[in-house]
């Protein structure tokens, strides 16, 4: 099997504007703030190796609960999610695919299918002030023991312009993702789930699980070793999957840091990284590594 890439990362927040002043301190370019058709809004933050973040916020409530009454499984987890974590964190990974109607039909197949597919556009603006739509198809994953966490493959349909320049470019000096940390109490329940998603194989150990993205890896470990290496606090009522930290690739230690401290971002040096905590408008700990 060829290992998918990671497409993006959802990361809830509670204004896209908070997230902006916090993203742009941390020395990431943020693209424009851009709105779905189902009451949510994004400010995205592109990587060169391919893949983005969202910070996601919701832009009409009414409109977003009325699309997860109608059974809109993105604004129905990312409702959930908010009301159960504080409205900040990260809720959800997507991998790149090319075709998610033989995703959907597999996840099916294999008892993993969080829900109904979902076809949609948004309109994007880019640096130069030029406008564009792209059109994403998405088919969900994951089942009852992931409430905090869910999984989906992204396609592209009318994709997001390839050649994004600026917005990939990045004060802090950050290329690409590195590593995504995830924790469960037992991992290895996981690994049917993250296996059907990426189209590769786990890695398994006793109280880890390991997996190759073609463009990150990903581990899923228990708490209590995340807080060892992290120095993180535990998550209250740990049950199920949870995004945990997410580790960037620069291409200069140094330059982050420089870029750090000349914004007074708070960050701890340790075993090589460059580590910061989750603060407002970034809900999740951060981690710089060459």
């Amino acid at each position: 099997m060829n290992a998918r890439s990671i497409d993006h990362l959802v990361l809830p927040v509670a204004q896209l504007a908070l997230a902006r002043s916090r993203f742009s301190e941390l020395g990431f370019t943020v693209a424009a703030d851009a709105f779905h058709p189902f009451g949510t809004a994004n400010a995205c933050v592109f990587l060169s190796d391919g893949a983005y973040l969202e910070p996601l916020a919701i832009a009409n409530r009414r409109h977003a609960s009325a699309a997860a009454k109608r059974g809109n499984v993105f604004t129905a987890r990312d409702l959930a999610f908010r009301k159960a974590r504080v409205r900040q964190g990260f809720s959800a990974l997507a991998v790149a695919t090319v075709d998610a109607a033989a995703d959907h039909q597999r996840f099916k197949l294999r008892g993993v299918s969080a829900g109904d597919m979902l076809e949609f556009s948004r309109g994007v603006r880019m640096p130069d002030g030029s406008q564009t739509e792209a059109s994403f198809r998405l088919a969900f994953a994951g089942d009852d023991r992931t409430p905090d966490f869910f999984l989906f493959s992204a396609q592209r349909i009318n994709p997001l312009p390839a050649d994004r320049g600026e917005l990939e470019r990045h004060a802090n000096a950050v290329t690409g993702l590195s590593e995504i940390v995830l924790s469960a109490p037992v991992p290895s329940e996981f690994t049917p789930l993250m296996e059907q998603v990426l189209m590769t194989e786990a890695e398994i150990e006793p109280s880890v699980i390991r997996l190759a993205a073609a463009n990150a890896r990903i581990r899923i470990a228990q708490d209590r070793d995340l807080e060892a290496e992290f120095a993180l606090a535990p998550v209250p009522d740990a049950g199920g999957l949870r995004g945990r930290a997410i580790l960037f690739k620069t291409a200069d230690l140094a330059v982050t840091e420089i870029t750090l401290a000349a914004n007074d971002v708070a960050f701890v040096r340790r075993e090589g990284r460059v580590l910061v905590q989750a603060a407002p408008g970034q809900g999740v700990m951060f981690g710089f590594e060459e």
